[in-house]
This record gives C-alpha cells, structure tokens and sequence, in this order.
C-alpha cells in the first residue's frame, strides 16, 4: 500500500549526510588555505617591516660610513706606484709647512686621518677639525698622515668618484704638495651628495685650480698609468683601501681617526675634542 510519509528515506539520508561531508571538507580546505596565506603575508609583512627599521636605524646612526673589507683586485702597496710624498704604509704626510711629504720627526704626535671624499661623516669632520688641525701642525710637535681611500665608489651611480677624487688627491701631493692641504679642504667643502654621480672630472680640476694647483698638474688627473686603463694613482687608492682593512679591521669606517696609532674614540664632529686629545698627547 502507498505511503504519503514526507521523510527522506535511509538511503537519501545517506546520500545527504556524504554530501554535506564533502563540503565541510570543501570548506576545511578553504580556510586552511586562506591561514596559510594570511600567515605568509604576515611574515612577509613582519620581514619588511624589520628591514625598514634596520634601515633607518642605520641611516640615523651617526658616526662612520661604513666599509666592509675591500672586495676589489686586491693590490699591496709594495706592488703599485705611489705619490712621490707618501710613506711606506701609503699615508700622505702633513707638517708644521703644511706641505704633502713632510716626515714625522721624532716624538711627533702622528695623527691618522682614514678618509673617503663621497663619506658625509668626513665632511663634518673636517668642518669641525681642518682649521684645527692645521693650527696644531703649524705650530709643530704635530703631523697628520692622510690616507684617502674608496669604500663609497658603489654609492656614485658607477662614476666610481671616490677613486677620481682620491687619485686627484693623490697627484696633487705628488707634483704640487704644497697644494695638497687645500685641494683636500676643497673637495669636502664641494662634496657630492651619495648616491649622486659626483663631481665631473671637470669640475674636480675647477676645484683644484681654485686651490691652487697648477694647469699643467691639473691635467694629469686623467691620466692613465704605464701600459694600464687605469688613472695613475688608482692603483694606490685600492691598494690603500685594502690596506686599511689590515690597519682598522675588515669592517671600518670612515673617518676613523687614531692618535699615535691608538683610535681616537671621542666625538669627531665637534670643534675642540680631538685638538684636546692631541694636545694632551703632546704632554
């Protein structure tokens, strides 16, 4: 006999039940998913977000601009052509004339000066140091070796400027030393900013006749040394980069100033510290 019951049957519950299971599967799967990615957007985020911060931290970190152990074609400075006023170690000393070349003599206070014309921090601190400086070795007892090196070349849009206007440096103390100290001041007092492509090889040689340096040393800057591509004292300059890795660390900074060969570890930037601490080294 015929039934009206509206009930499912067993086997349409059955069928029911496997349905509805397939789908909270469904489901599960969804949500697991849509985690999974939340979660790598939240490490993605948290990764960015850390970045960020270390970066700034970096770039408020006032102080050094740091270099980490030259990478270049490793060069000694027993192997290249140095300025004729250099030392053995490559610094390029400053005496009581104010001359490129001058010697320490005995119980001189030396004063290292690590220096790199793209480094912000340099210019500060011979903004506040440079007349000082210049002060003490005129009235003798003081001499500052300068060696100007080239950890920022990465930081001027493939100009390599550090290098140019270390070499340019570098051949002002070799051929009109007596102009050294001011072509010196005048590249930071002109200083690019980093990530700038720098001062043209053009307005270099400006700034070097403005201080003094004669044309005929002035065209040399471009000049490429015996049989290479390279400028002539380009060689030193990476030669000194390296070697200031063995002086003050694989990972420096510039400027790093020592005293005596002891680092000077007062505060840089400001007129007075460091002429106290050469002072008092003079006794």
């Amino acid at each position: 006999m015929p039934t009206n019951d509206p009930r499912p049957s067993k086997a349409e519950r059955r069928d029911e039940a496997r349905v509805k299971a397939i789908q909270m599967r469904e489901e599960q799967k969804k949500r697991e998913k849509r985690n999974r990615i939340i979660a790598i957007s939240g490490l993605v985020a948290a990764v960015v977000v850390l970045a960020v911060v270390v970066a700034l931290i970096l770039g408020q970190t006032k102080g050094t601009t740091a270099g980490a152990a030259y990478t270049g074609d490793a060069v000694k400075l027993a192997d290249v052509a140095k300025p004729s006023t250099a030392e053995d170690n490559g610094a390029i000393p400053v005496g009581a004339t104010g001359k490129a070349g001058e010697k320490p003599a005995t119980g001189d206070v030396v004063v290292s000066v690590y220096l790199d014309y793209m480094c912000p921090y340099c210019h500060q601190f011979e903004t506040a140091n440079d007349a000082e400086l210049a002060t003490l070795r005129a009235a003798g007892g003081v001499t500052v070796e300068y060696h100007p090196i080239s950890i920022l070349d990465r930081l001027s849009s493939g100009t390599e400027y550090s290098t140019r206007a270390s070499n340019a440096a570098a051949v002002v103390a070799d051929q009109a030393p007596d102009k050294f100290p001011a072509f010196n001041s005048a590249l930071f007092a002109n200083q690019p900013a980093e990530n700038s492509q720098g001062l043209s090889d053009d307005e270099i040689a400006k700034l070097a006749l403005t201080a003094g340096v004669p044309q005929t040393v002035v065209d040399t800057f471009t000049a490429t040394a015996p049989g290479k591509a390279w400028r002539t004292f380009a060689p030193y300059v990476s030669a000194l980069t390296a070697q200031a890795s063995v002086d003050l660390g694989a990972s420096y900074g510039t400027p790093t100033v020592l005293i005596n060969g002891t680092a000077f570890k007062g505060d840089l930037y400001s007129a007075g510290p460091l002429t106290q601490a050469i002072v008092a080294a003079k006794g």
